[in-house]
């Protein structure tokens, strides 16, 4: 293996300073293959909140790593890769919410996990794709304002009728350019795959799926499905686990879908100079963590 001395090496050094590593399922494969937990926002956001681990080593992008110091604040947490954002997280801002909660102020303010600290400080309750809709139905109040991401909003709106969506225009770009017609012509040459899509996909994309699941849900439902060929309709990072989960089964990628250029950053060398030297180190303001955390724990409910 072209990374094994490296990643032994990491895995080392991660062990003789009590680190956990933590990995998005987009993460490179090399990486992926050293971590202790793999998983999607909601998962890796409940073991940063159980672990007694004194380092968290999150590979990923930087709201997940501030996400993990919100739920775990005595412990250093560390971004192997500094520049390492998510471009939708930087679509809202503290004013434009605000301007948002000023216009609407019986309105819940629904935060998607991918934000930045001080979104998730402003917001009621924070959501990730995996249970956003159990959020929403659980929300008593009948006005959301649900942010950024505009295709999971529209995913949750579609099936609680009863409510009343003020829809941020915000996006994935990996997840908002599966189109219908991708989606269609990847469909047309495997016409026995089952679709398994990301809710974070538009709506007319969706329409194509038979089943519409979180990356951690796809992992699962592959495990026990009787089928073994699916298309999977989001970032093809995912399929690195797909494959070891259940090697047997067959997975295809969408027509020219994109990766995540910000998850792709992070390489197996940054990894080992973040435990070695311990950087780059997530700082919040103490408020910040108060106010966030709250939002977060009541996502932590609905699991």
């Amino acid at each position: 293996m072209i990374y094994q001395e490296i990643q032994e090496k990491i895995k080392k050094i991660a062990k003789s300073k009590n680190a956990v590593i933590l990995a998005h399922n987009y993460q490179r494969p090399e990486i992926q293959d050293i971590a202790d937990f793999v998983g999607d926002s909601l998962h890796l956001s409940r073991c940063a909140s159980k672990t007694d681990a004194d380092i968290i080593l999150f590979c990923g992008v930087s709201f997940m790593a501030e996400t993990a110091k919100i739920l775990a604040p005595s412990k250093k947490v560390l971004l192997p890769r500094y520049e390492a954002g998510c471009p939708m997280a930087m679509m809202i801002t503290k004013s434009e919410l605000q301007k948002l909660k000023d216009n609407h102020p019986d309105a819940v303010v629904v935060a998607y996990v991918n934000t930045t600290a001080e979104i998730k400080a402003m917001a009621d309750v924070c959501c990730t794709s995996s249970n956003a809709l159990k959020v929403v139905k659980g929300i008593k109040e009948r006005k959301i304002i649900f942010v950024p991401d505009k295709n999971l909003a529209d995913y949750c709106k579609r099936r609680t009728p009863e409510k009343e969506f003020i829809i941020y225009d915000g996006y994935c770009y990996v997840h908002n350019q599966i189109t219908y017609k991708q989606l269609k012509n990847t469909k047309d040459k495997y016409p026995a795959a089952r679709v398994l899509a990301h809710p974070e996909c538009p709506f007319e994309a969706l329409q194509l799926a038979d089943e519409i699941l979180s990356t951690e849900k796809m992992v699962e439902y592959v495990e026990k499905s009787e089928y073994n060929e699916f298309i999977i309709a989001t970032e093809p990072g995912i399929i690195h686990r797909l494959k070891k989960n259940a090697p047997s089964k067959k997975f295809i990628t969408v027509e020219n879908c994109q990766i995540c250029k910000t998850m792709k950053m992070t390489t197996i060398e940054d990894v080992y100079n973040a435990i070695v030297e311990e950087k780059y180190e997530i700082t919040l303001e103490p408020d910040i963590i108060k106010k966030a955390c709250s939002s977060l724990d009541k996502m932590l409910k609905y699991i």
